[in-house]
């Protein structure tokens, strides 16, 4: 037996019986006669070739098991209709279609789900890419067109392609494990530093080649990564500076000391927002900067 295809109105008004479990409160949401929601449902069941609904010997409409399991079906339909729906509206509006975000690993974690979860409800048809970098590569993804927004470094200061605006800061500050032997020094001479390994985050990006940031010793071990770096600092390879924020835990268990270096206890890591300057931030991406400037990233 072939298949009818049935009308998405004919969905709706099967949905919506299921829902209220009565065909007069169905038409009474609807709008409609009660006749013309019962003859949606006949219609409905002879193109599919089902009962949806048991009518005997109750006044209130009964799915079937075919009724039963085909609910959800009809359901996810007409979801997948309201999102096409809504998405058409919000390109008529002038939302993007997408919304490409890069950040720093610097930016703290708490900070960046608080703004997502946010933006997912003020802009739910808007899908977002969300990228993470550091250094130059964050600048970098704005410049080759695969962000449309990131909030970055300083290194972005000399980049003419990119308009950018600060947004804070993050304390960064020098640390080392407690075994090692800069951690041991009751006070740190001047100079000390030069002599041991310091860990120190790159770039994956040309942005910033041959361009050192806060690097003090001429003994380095260069990391991309910053997860790699925490891990290397508390196992007692070297030393380095972190984000105050991410290491929070290792300084009240012990697990890294702060260094009172004298060339300076810590470093702040400006940050910005970063966008090309040929291309206007869409009503999504404008909301996206100013949460990150409301944000107030490194002040109290």
């Amino acid at each position: 037996m072939d298949v009818g295809q049935p009308s998405l109105d004919q969905l709706r008004v099967f949905l919506t019986v299921a829902e209220e479990g009565s065909f007069n409160r169905a038409a009474q949401r609807l709008g409609r006669a009660i006749s013309v929601v019962s003859y949606a449902i006949g219609q409905l069941e002879g193109q599919l070739g089902v009962s949806l609904f048991s009518r005997e010997g109750s006044r209130k409409p009964q799915l079937t098991p075919e009724g039963q399991a085909l609910l959800a079906e009809a359901r996810a339909v007409a979801n997948d209709v309201d999102a096409l729906v809504a998405k058409v509206r919000s390109l008529q509006q002038g939302l993007e279609s997408e919304l490409s975000l890069a950040v720093d690993v610097m930016v703290p974690g708490d900070a960046i789900a608080r703004i997502l979860r946010e933006f997912q409800r003020m802009f739910p048809t808007v899908p977002l890419r969300l990228h993470v970098e550091a250094l130059g590569a964050v600048a970098a993804l704005v410049i080759d067109g695969q962000a449309d927004i990131a909030i970055g470094g300083p290194v972005a200061a000399d980049c003419p392609e990119v308009e950018r605006q600060a947004i804070g800061s993050v304390e960064l500050i020098p640390v080392a494990a407690p075994s090692h032997a800069l951690a041991q020094m009751q006070t740190i001479p001047p100079g000390e530093t030069r002599k041991h390994f310091q860990l120190v985050l790159t770039d994956r990006s040309p942005l910033t080649a041959g361009r050192d940031f806060s690097v003090l010793s001429p003994h380095s071990w260069r990391l991309a990564d910053l997860g790699a770096k925490h891990v290397l600092l508390r196992e007692g390879l070297g030393w380095g500076n972190m984000p105050r924020h991410m290491i929070l835990d290792d300084l009240a268990k012990g697990a890294l000391v702060h260094l009172d270096v004298p060339e300076g206890p810590r470093f702040d890591f400006q940050l910005s927002a970063l966008w090309r300057r040929d291309r206007v931030p869409g009503p999504a991406a404008f909301w996206m900067l100013s949460a990150f400037q409301d944000a107030r990233l490194g002040q109290p």
